[in-house]
């Protein structure tokens, strides 16, 4: 009996011990439950956040060339409109992610969703004021063919300038237009979408790092990140209808129009999918107002929820250190004086001024070529806007969207360190630049155009004699396609005297430079002379997808690099000095030189209304190919050469990191052990006094 006692109270002790754990894992698993609700509200509130902005800024990159068209401004006008997106970020984001991760951080990004709709609505306005829409044509809408203007007008050369141009005359109307350029507005619109968009991305991304899980941050930022790329799916689909819209439907006949969405002048309804992006943009800032400041804290971070005891347990768990409240009630004075030191501190961390600058360099590489892929594929390929637009949404994005998630979920899977994710982004990286390297090989070559490609001076056709009896200026861009499968830049420099037909089906005859005999006939638009791009196109579009993906791959993995890197209270800085940096060294400037450098290959500039150079009608397509790709591939070889001493120093940072950790490791085992102990000796103690309080009843039954 004595031993059955003491066999069932040393049994009770252990029972006890084991009561505990168990106590202590259904209070986290409670936890757990209760904590997943609140963060899965808010990873789809700021998933839809990211869907809207990265649908705006999508079709702000489709409609590139429509709004060099309808403004007739050069690219790098259209770089610097792009590119004020990110000056708006500039003005507020090293403020809003420093000062808004000690905020109420859903209500910040849902005014930041509000101020990126009335940007959005900003960009459209121009529309609305700006008069209708007018092309340089000699094609007329009229019902009565006899009545058509003959296309070369007789004159002398004595009307002509010493340069053998006509010379200019500002069309009717130009005194009354505003001195101040409708594109203005597209850019102020774009500098408050940025500013609007500055908080989305560092605080929540923080706040979701903050309340998941270790194991679930890498698939939510995968999540996010994702569905960030789906965005431009929706907003290239859009780009793409809106391209085939006229921009004026509904306030002109569409008969009327005699310029189809192949054509170098055709301009598409781009203010209509601003209109669209504005309200869905609107639509995400709902949720955000009723979400809360912090969300319950999920695994061993909410010791608030248990007992004395396991509270006293969980306090020093590691990851109680690696996670911070949003909720910390500190005045704004205290926070300001902090800023410094912490922005120092940052900054002196050399691993992440090394990943800061592979990533500018990298970024300015991508941002240059997906800001002017669309342009490069109707310019190269000779493909609408319409289609260039469609297929960079349904092939292109798609692509891009399974590697990012498949990057994440990979890291997961794998398991991966921030050195092994390291390696995972630099081996994708470089396999994709090896791949795009095919790129070059892929050419097409230059359209047939009379005095432009086939002659290489605009200027000398108006002295061959097949044209000299007529008055014709070389500075219009009105494209006739003559049977000899040649494009001419106007009907007039084609020696063409009369015309039959109206609108889209007017045909020109008698076109003396079209043929010796002078009775070839040239109807409206390039020719299309699409044989041997036709071949190449889908090659180009494969080996494109295939690149888009394995480079994407690395994405996740190498974001989260970023985030793992540095002390876990310098995150949501981090994270906004980065936006900071990169939008400033690259998003800002690399659209705007990326279309400095495209300029340079036009070999044909539109004429604007009131006088002056209006936008490229037509680009060299070999120097196009070279410079494009040239400054794409050139970019991300310098990028590849600063890895180097970046791994260096990231391995030194492991090895110092994994001997603190052992170190602390053996300071706290320690410590647990002596709690132990005492533990032990307690349990100890009530065993010998649950022992003697036995032998004294056996006595006292004895007796």
């Amino acid at each position: 009996g004595r031993v059955g006692t003491a066999g069932h109270v040393h049994l009770m002790s252990s029972n006890m011990i084991l009561i505990y754990f168990i106590r202590r894992k259904v209070c986290l698993c409670y936890m757990d439950y209760f904590g997943i609700i609140h963060p899965l509200m808010f990873l789809v509130a700021l998933s839809f956040a990211y869907f809207a902005k990265a649908l705006s800024g999508s079709y702000m990159k489709s409609t590139i060339t429509q709004l060099e068209r309808r403004f007739d401004i050069p690219s790098y006008l259209i770089g610097v409109i792009d590119g004020s997106f990110e000056i708006g970020n500039l003005l507020v984001i090293a403020f809003v992610s420093y000062f808004g991760a000690k905020l109420h951080r859903p209500k910040i990004i849902a005014m930041g969703c509000v101020l990126m709709s009335i940007g959005t609505f900003i960009i459209a306005l121009p529309h609305f004021i700006i008069g209708r829409y007018e092309y340089e044509t000699s094609v007329r809408w009229v019902v009565n063919s006899t009545l058509n203007p003959s296309p070369c007008p007789v004159g002398s050369l004595a009307d002509l300038t010493q340069d053998g141009k006509l010379p200019e005359v500002p069309a009717a109307g130009c005194e009354s237009e505003s001195n101040l350029s409708m594109w203005i507005y597209v850019l102020l619109g774009n500098v408050l979408r940025g500013i609007g968009e500055t908080p989305v991305q560092p605080l929540g991304i923080s706040y979701i790092d903050d309340f998941a899980t270790e194991e679930n941050a890498a698939l939510y930022v995968g999540c996010v990140q994702t569905i960030s790329v789906v965005g431009p799916v929706f907003g290239y689909l859009l780009g793409s209808l809106c391209a085939k819209i006229y921009v004026d439907i509904g306030f002109v006949k569409m008969e009327t129009i005699t310029i189809t969405p192949a054509d170098a002048r055709w301009v598409g309804a781009w203010w209509l999918g601003y209109l669209i992006a504005g309200v869905i943009t609107l639509l995400s800032a709902i949720p955000f107002w009723f979400l809360p400041r912090s969300l319950p804290m999920s695994g061993p971070r909410g010791p608030e929820k248990c007992t004395p005891e396991q509270t006293s347990f969980i306090k020093d768990s590691p990851l109680m250190k690696h996670k911070y409240p949003a909720d910390e009630h500190t005045s704004f004075i205290e926070m300001a004086k902090d800023f410094i030191p912490t922005l120092r501190t940052l900054l002196g961390h050399p691993v992440y001024l090394i990943y800061l600058c592979v990533t500018i360099i990298q970024l300015n590489s991508l941002i240059g070529m997906v800001t002017y892929k669309p342009k490069y594929i109707e310019q190269h390929f000779r493909q609408s806007a319409s289609k260039a637009n469609f297929l960079m949404g349904m092939i292109n994005i798609p692509a891009v969207a399974l590697g990012m998630f498949s990057g994440g979920l990979l890291m997961k899977r794998l398991k991966l360190n921030i050195m092994g994710a390291a390696r995972f982004a630099f081996g994708t990286s470089l396999i994709g630049y090896i791949l795009s390297l095919f790129f070059f090989a892929m050419s097409c070559e230059n359209a047939k155009v009379a005095g432009v490609t086939l002659v290489g001076v605009l200027e000398l056709i108006t002295t061959e004699s097949c044209n000299s009896d007529c008055f014709c200026s070389a500075s219009d861009w009105d494209p006739v396609c003559g049977e000899n499968g040649i494009t001419y830049v106007s009907p007039c420099l084609a020696g063409c005297t009369s015309s039959a037909g109206s609108g889209k089906n007017t045909v020109f005859s008698n076109c003396s430079c079209v043929g010796a005999a002078g009775n070839f006939t040239a109807s409206t638009g390039q020719c299309p002379q699409k044989d041997d791009c036709d071949r190449m196109f889908p090659y180009f579009l494969a080996l494109s997808v295939i690149t888009s993906f394995i480079i994407s791959l690395g994405g996740t993995p190498g974001y989260m690099l970023l985030i793992r890197c540095i002390k876990p209270q310098l995150k949501s800085l981090a994270l906004g000095f980065h936006a900071l940096a990169t939008r400033t060294l690259a998003g800002i400037p690399a659209p705007i030189y990326f279309g400095a450098i495209i300029d340079t290959t036009c070999l044909k500039w539109g004429q604007k209304r009131c006088g002056g150079i209006g936008a490229c009608r037509i680009y060299n397509t070999t120097a196009y190919r070279i410079a494009y790709l040239g400054l794409t591939l050139s970019l991300r070889t310098v990028s590849f050469v600063i890895c180097i001493p970046g791994f260096i120093l990231l391995s030194r940072q492991l090895k110092k990191e994994e001997r603190n950790a052992i170190h602390g490791a053996l300071s706290n085992g320690g410590a647990e052990l002596e709690a132990l102990r005492k533990e032990e000796f307690v349990i100890s103690n009530s065993d010998q006094l649950q022992q003697t309080s036995d032998n004294s009843t056996d006595r006292e039954t004895r007796l």
